[in-house]
């Protein structure tokens, strides 16, 4: 069994927020810019810190989108992290900060 990776992203603002999050993905998920590899499927532990919050919230998900370094167009280095099925809390915290603005979000990290 390999060890699962850790990682820490701290969002400093809900635009920053409404790019990064993966509204698609049922159990919502998060973009993480990294330049290291990582492989679809991957295990990965995030500690996320939403803005305006000072606690961290531990999630434990699936890497299901990667963007690897040198990715060319304006696409920034990083994997989407797909939530785990116990992070739903997390989803809903993020999805109350981006109420009315889903809809309408402009380009994201991702897609």
């Amino acid at each position: 069994m390999t060890a699962q990776k850790a990682l820490s992203l701290t969002v400093p603002d809900v635009p920053t927020l409404l790019a990064a999050y993966m509204p698609h993905l049922e159990r919502g998920g998060m973009f993480v810019p990294v330049e290291a590899f990582y492989r679809l499927g991957e295990v990965v532990n995030l500690l996320l810190t939403l803005p305006g919050e000072s606690e961290r919230l531990s999630v434990t998900g699936h890497v299901v989108w990667v963007s690897p370094a040198g990715v060319s167009g304006r696409r920034m280095p990083g994997i989407g992290v797909h939530f785990g099925h116990q992070d739903f809390p997390v989803r809903d915290k993020i999805e109350t900060l981006l109420a009315g603005q889903l809809d309408s979000a402009p380009e994201s990290f991702t897609l």
